[in-house]
């Protein structure tokens, strides 16, 4: 009973990183609406300056609120990846750099899942004895509806002690699934020698949005505008260009990541109590 104030209390984990977290997610944004004007209005230098800054930063925001490596790795391999596609002739090695963030990514939410399953935050809610707790908790990190069945207002149903329902993890393994399938056998006969590494990359994309969804309505979102942003850019290699296509990849790119890592850092910090 004596940890679940603080909990409550404090939305910043403690300690002296967390006094940078804020400012550096200022500057994230910041770099982000820089580099998306670059984006529409290519002024030189500043497009691939503002776009190699994105993922460092962010990945500085993960670790001032004391988020897991693997996350931090995803975001500094996906950095390497911006920077990479930036250079001619290093676009599929910059699959490869990105590959390795949807494997970081994939990783923890497979390893997570389990516990996810399990809904670690029903103790809090078991020793308020009426939610009252547990709603605190949804609110310290930030309203998110989780898998155990509490809604935003911390309400917690029959399904808080049984997790997520069974259906809903291959729910979204079909409906990605079949997205993949579809735009492989549209694009196929246009990505030329890109052909095997676009379809390998592709898995692994289409797997990061899977598992990302078993997380959570935050992170499914996150994983549904990354893999967006993916689709856009296979679009323009196989030359089915579009106005604005450069602004929205980075857009949803930029959305994508940050809810990615805003959702593992929110729910990590509810369930280590820091």
């Amino acid at each position: 009973m004596d940890e679940s104030p603080n909990v409550v209390q404090s939305d910043r984990a403690p300690g002296g990183p967390a006094r940078f977290a804020g400012p550096v997610l200022i500057a994230f944004w910041v770099c982000s609406v820089v580099h998306l004007v670059a984006v529409l209005t290519e002024p030189g230098l500043l497009d691939p300056v503002s776009k190699a800054l994105l993922m460092p930063l962010l990945a500085l925001w993960v670790l001032a609120r004391r988020g897991p490596g693997i996350i931090v790795a995803a975001l500094l391999a996906s950095a390497a990846g911006d920077i990479a596609l930036e250079i001619d002739g290093m676009f599929v090695p910059g699959m490869g750099f990105f590959a390795v963030a949807h494997v970081c990514y994939i990783t923890f939410f497979v390893r997570e899942r389990p516990a996810f399953r399990k809904a670690p935050r029903a103790g809090h809610l078991a020793e308020a004895g009426s939610g009252v707790v547990g709603s605190g908790v949804e609110v310290a990190a930030g309203g998110e509806v989780g898998s155990a069945g509490e809604t935003a207002s911390g309400a917690a149903g029959p399904g808080a002690a049984r997790g997520r329902r069974p259906g809903a993890p291959w729910a979204a393994v079909a409906v990605y699934g079949v997205v993949w399938l579809v735009l492989v056998t549209l694009l196929w006969p246009r990505l030329g020698a890109l052909r095997i590494p676009v379809a390998a990359y592709s898995l692994v994309l289409t797997t990061t949005a899977i598992t990302s969804s078993w997380y959570g309505v935050r992170a499914g979102l996150g994983g549904g505008l990354f893999f967006l942003s993916d689709t856009l850019i296979a679009l323009g290699i196989a030359d089915l260009d579009f106005p604005y296509r450069g602004f929205l990849i980075m857009s949803t790119y930029i959305v994508g990541q940050y809810l990615l890592a805003s959702a593992i850092v929110r729910r990590t910090r509810v369930t280590t109590g820091v």
